[in-house]
This record gives C-alpha cells, structure tokens and sequence, in this order.
C-alpha cells in the first residue's frame, strides 16, 4: 500500500489528538532546528565584532540560507514524493554536520577576514539546504502517516517543533558561545545533528506513491496565492531573527536573543490554543484575523521604550505568525493531488524563503539609512498586505 492510499491513524478535530502520532517527526525538527538554530543569535556577532562587517553584510549573512532554501525546498518536496521522505530527513541532518564542519573550519581561519567570511557563508548556505530537507521532508512524513485531512494539524505540530527549536537554541547558543566562543558553537551544531540523524534512522519510512507528480512550475502555480500572503508576513519573522540582537545592543538593552525566544514562545501559545481552527473554520479566515495581530507586535517593537515592551510584541508575532503560515499552508496544500503534497508544502515555504532570503539585506540598507527602528515598522506594513491576500482567499471561498 503506498502512502498516498493508506487512510493514516484515525484522528479527531482536537489539536492534541495528532500529538502523539506526530511525536517523532516533531523530536526529529526539533533536533534539526535546535542544530541549525543556536547559530542564529551569534553569527550576526561573529560577523559584525570578529570579522568586522558592516550591517549590510551582516543581513546578507543571515539571509542566504533562505536565497539556497529557494531551491533546496522544492528539492526537498521531490525526493520526498519520489524516493520517499524519511531519505529527505536523513540527507537535511547529513547537511547539517557539514554546517557544523564549515563554522568550525571558519574559527581556524581567522587570521584571514575573508577566508573566514567565505567558510560562514557556505555554512549559512548550507544551513538553507539542511532546514529545507529536514522541515519538508518531515511535513511530508507526517502527512503521509495522518492524511489530507489533518493538513492543519500536521502544520501546527510540526512548526510548533520548528520554533521551539529555535526558541530553545537562541539562548543555549548564546551562552555556548559566552563560555567557549563561535568554535564551541559549531561542536554544539555538529554533535546535536549526528543526535538528530541517529534518531531518524530508527523512524519507520513510508512508499512515496507510483502516481505521476506535478511539474515544479505547476506545483508553484498551485500555491502562489497563499505563498505570496506568506511571504508578506514572513518579513516580520525576518527581521526578528535578522535585528533583534542588534536593536537591543542600540538601545542599551540586554536580552536580545530573548525577542527570538519570545517570539518561539508566543508562536507555541497561540498553536496551542488556536492551532485546530485552519481545519475547523477555514486557513484563510484564521489567517486574516493573526496577521494583524502579528503587525501590531512588530508595531510594539518600532515604538518599544523598555525591552519588556519589544519582548511582548515579539510574541504577538510569533502568536500572529505562527498561525498565518498554518492557515495559509492549509489553503495551499489543499489544492495539490495528495502525490505532489510534499512538493506542494515545499513551494509553499518556498515563499517564506524568498522573504528570508531578501528581507535581511534589505533591511540592513534599510538600517543604514533610517536606522533599525525602521525595519520594523516596514515589517507592519507587509503584514498588512499579507491580511489583503487572506481577505482575498476568503472572498474566493
């Protein structure tokens, strides 16, 4: 029996109900996000104080995992349709290790500003392809084993594993690399993916589907409607992970990599208590109402006077965010044939990459210019248009 025939575990309307079939694929993204994530908060450190790079450089570090993630995502969604998507998993944590190699590699070659500029490139680079297999093809796993009809439900979990992930290593990085420095990072990063690629290993696979799969240009004609209001609310989560550290350092502040982790915590509250109305009540309707919520936490961030004030507003974000991508990813996975569903969730994040990829460069020309206060608020306004694109998802229905 193939994957896209089985009927998958019977499951009810509750959120909780998928918990524990989704159980290890959330272990296995949680292990990959952890990996790949305690980089985040100290690579734009490493870059800007060791290496001493500018803003502008710093943004175009941090976003070219997500200009690889372009093409690794829909990579990604074809071999998990067509060799099956436990080998997706496996391929995203080899990738990983070789992230951690190449951070490592970057330490030794300090004495050489470009050398070592070159190696933390290619491992961000890198860390675009590992994300790209290890999040889709366990989105595919899983959807596989529970059916279309828990889409949402697959989306919540998974991207509640996603955050929580990078809400747990925000802060782990940061104090790694306090006690040991970027070289002790990259020993985290290496050690916590051989963890993750041993786990997936023993995950019983399932039989990719003998149908004909949609071509890759099809696949993104599909979903472009949703994928675009995603890549408009992406910017917020862009700018967080991109800024934040950097904002707070301007302001006087301590606790910047906290607004990473505020916003994975807000993110898993608002699944938690939200996370079952996409498939009850419709993605695009949830999506309308969270993405304005979500431009009034980066509006909080623009205008905050005290840090506490940025930390809740980066959590209405993740809240507002986290359910936006999980409505919109049902309104678009529902329109591919269940054959192409792994492709059709790697097009669809597709567009969340595009926005990571850009939004950091972009907003660190925008910093230089109008200073970082600004990328925040140039965040609200593509969270607004993102709230267009739902009212138009929803006027269709």
């Amino acid at each position: 029996m193939t994957a896209s025939s089985s009927a998958g575990p019977a499951v009810s309307d509750s959120l909780w109900s998928a918990f524990l079939p989704l159980l290890p694929f959330m272990v296995i993204v949680f292990a990959g996000l952890t990996a790949t994530g305690m980089a985040l908060p100290v690579v734009p450190r490493h870059v800007h104080d060791t290496l001493g790079q500018g803003t502008v450089m710093v943004g175009f570090v941090m976003g070219v995992q997500y200009l690889s993630s372009v093409f690794a995502r829909m990579w990604a969604g074809g071999t998990a349709d067509t060799r099956g998507p436990r080998l997706a998993v496996l391929c995203g944590f080899g990738a990983s290790c070789g992230v951690g190699l190449l951070y490592l590699a970057s330490v030794h070659a300090t004495d050489s500003q470009r050398g070592a500029l070159g190696l933390v490139l290619a491992a961000r680079m890198l860390t675009g392809v590992a994300e790209s297999f290890i999040v889709t093809g366990s989105m595919a796993w899983a959807s596989a084993r529970l059916g279309p009809a828990h889409t949402g439900k697959v989306i919540g979990w998974i991207g509640m594993a996603v955050f929580a992930g990078l809400g747990a290593s925000a802060p782990l990085g940061t104090a790694i690399y306090a006690a040991l420095g970027f070289g002790g990072v990259a020993v985290a990063v290496l050690a916590t993916a051989l963890a993750g690629l041993a786990f997936a290993s023993f995950v019983a696979g399932v039989t990719p589907s003998p149908l004909p799969k949609l071509s890759p240009l099809r696949v993104l004609g599909v979903v472009k409607l949703p994928g675009f209001g995603l890549t408009l609310c992406s910017l917020g989560f862009a700018m967080i992970t991109a800024f934040a550290v950097l904002l707070f350092a301007q302001r006087g502040w301590g606790g910047g990599a906290l607004a990473v982790t505020s916003m994975g915590v807000g993110f898993i509250i608002g699944r938690l208590l939200f996370g079952h109305l996409p498939d009850r009540v419709g993605g695009a309707r949830v999506s309308f109402a969270c993405v304005l919520v979500e431009a009034v936490g980066l509006a909080m961030i623009w205008l905050a006077p005290h840090p506490a004030l940025a930390w809740a507003g980066a959590a209405l974000v993740g809240g507002g965010y986290g359910l936006a991508f999980q409505g919109l990813g049902v309104e678009a996975v529902r329109r591919a044939p269940p054959q192409s569903r792994g492709s059709a969730m790697g097009a669809y994040i597709v567009f969340q990459d595009v926005a990571m990829g850009l939004a950091p460069p972009l907003g660190g020309l925008l910093a230089a210019g109008a200073g970082l206060e600004a990328v925040y608020l140039a965040a609200a306004l593509g969270a607004v248009g993102s709230a267009a694109v739902a009212w138009t998802l929803m006027r269709r229905s």
